[in-house]
């Protein structure tokens, strides 16, 4: 590669030190310089400009320094005898560990699962638990109330990003216990 080339691209990113080698590289492309990301990135470290500074702590930091104010909440079936099943709603406080069933039901609507929301909201009032944080997946019966009721506690309700079962790994570890 010419020397001009990795003279820019080592200024880019000395100036831009948010900006990755993808971004780099479409700012090169702008100019009409096509250059591949792997050779940008190569480029960088070679100079000491290793990969772009993380925005903020990752999940595994985020849990470990508030999970004294976490619950994770999930639904899970049971199959019964009779072959009929039966949903179960649950909560896991991450700091303990400790299991909430929270309620039972063969068909969950956003009505019962509000009401249980209420219901746990007041006794989280009543017990005087601090908790800053509610995390549950993107199931359809978790329904804007649901959320609002949370919401007016000063509970911040965290969805869990589709298809990633490790960022919900405490309840889904959890279900895998109670299954086995």
């Amino acid at each position: 590669m010419a020397a001009h080339m990795v003279e820019l691209i080592i200024r880019l990113g000395r100036e831009n030190r948010r900006w990755g080698c993808i971004r780099i590289q479409g700012e090169l492309r702008k100019l009409g310089i096509r250059v591949s990301a792997s050779s940008i990135r190569r480029i960088l470290r070679r100079n000491g400009l290793g990969p772009v500074p993380r925005g903020g702590p990752t999940w595994p930091e985020f849990l470990r320094s508030h999970e004294q104010s976490v619950l994770a909440t999930d639904f899970f079936t049971v199959d019964t005898v009779s072959l009929k099943q039966l949903y179960v709603l649950f909560m896991i406080e991450l700091s303990t560990r400790q299991v909430h069933i929270l309620g039972v039901t063969d068909h969950p609507t956003g009505a019962f699962v509000t009401q249980v929301a209420r219901n746990l909201a007041s006794d989280l009032v009543d017990s005087g638990r601090s908790i800053k944080f509610l995390i549950r997946d993107r199931d359809t019966k978790f329904t804007t109330s649901f959320d609002e009721v949370f919401r007016s506690e000063g509970i911040r309700v965290i969805k869990t990003p589709v298809r990633s079962p490790r960022a919900y790994a405490y309840a889904e570890r959890w279900v895998r216990t109670v299954r086995t």
